[in-house]
């Protein structure tokens, strides 16, 4: 059985979190030990603070809707990198993709990736807007740009992530990137078969409550 705290994201993104929050979720977070505590850029510099090389922080960026330009998302994702933030979550530009301009997604991928070289970047590509081929076609882009993960959902679109889309992008990456399944998982099961399905990372921001059901079904840490 895999160790399922290695592959939790414990997402922290909402818009009335509080500092106080942040603070704590990081802590418990990293006595936990999950992969990562996402978090909104403001909320970066406290929550690397309080981890102090325990867990890494992973920074938002272009959140949730993908619609600022390569500029700024590139000094976004630059700011939270000196802020501490050791990954980042990127979500492409959904409205060019949609346009059918993949050569300027494209772009804006591989700028933010070759800025960002010493972090671990994933992009976001939010499936619910996607169809099969527009799936396929991101996954060729972020490979094409040098990403580290695609991720699935930002969890504020009107779906998240599932089973097929985890398929597919394991099917067609052939081991080229790494996948991360985010958005509507909300306990172990689901985890755990999203992780059988392909998924490298899970984003969650349940992922207090899915440790809390591992546990209690005895299955044993490695």
């Amino acid at each position: 059985m895999k160790d399922i705290r290695k592959y939790i994201d414990h997402s922290a993104l909402k818009p009335t979190i509080t500092e106080k929050e942040i603070e704590s979720i990081v802590k418990k977070s990293a006595e936990i030990g999950f992969a990562t505590v996402c978090v909104n850029p403001c909320h970066v510099k406290i929550a690397q603070e309080i981890a102090d090389k325990k867990i890494r922080i992973c920074a938002v960026v272009g959140f949730p809707l993908g619609a600022n330009t390569k500029e700024i998302k590139i000094h976004e994702a630059l700011k939270a990198l000196g802020d501490g933030a050791k990954e980042i979550d990127m979500v492409m530009n959904i409205s060019a993709f949609k346009s059918g301009n993949y050569k300027k997604v494209e772009e804006e991928i591989k700028a933010v990736v070759r800025e960002c070289e010493s972090a671990t970047v994933k992009i976001i590509v939010e499936t619910c807007y996607l169809s099969r081929e527009e799936k396929l076609k991101s996954l060729e882009i972020c490979i094409n740009s040098g990403a580290d993960f695609i991720k699935t959902s930002t969890g504020f679109g009107f779906g998240g992530a599932t089973f097929s889309d985890v398929e597919l992008f394991k099917e067609h990456s052939q081991g080229r990137i790494k996948i991360k399944a985010a958005g509507g998982i909300k306990d172990l099961k689901t985890a755990l078969k999203m992780i059988e399905k392909g998924a490298d990372r899970i984003g969650t921001s349940h992922g207090f409550s899915i440790y809390e059901e591992y546990l209690k079904n005895n299955i044993f840490l490695l």
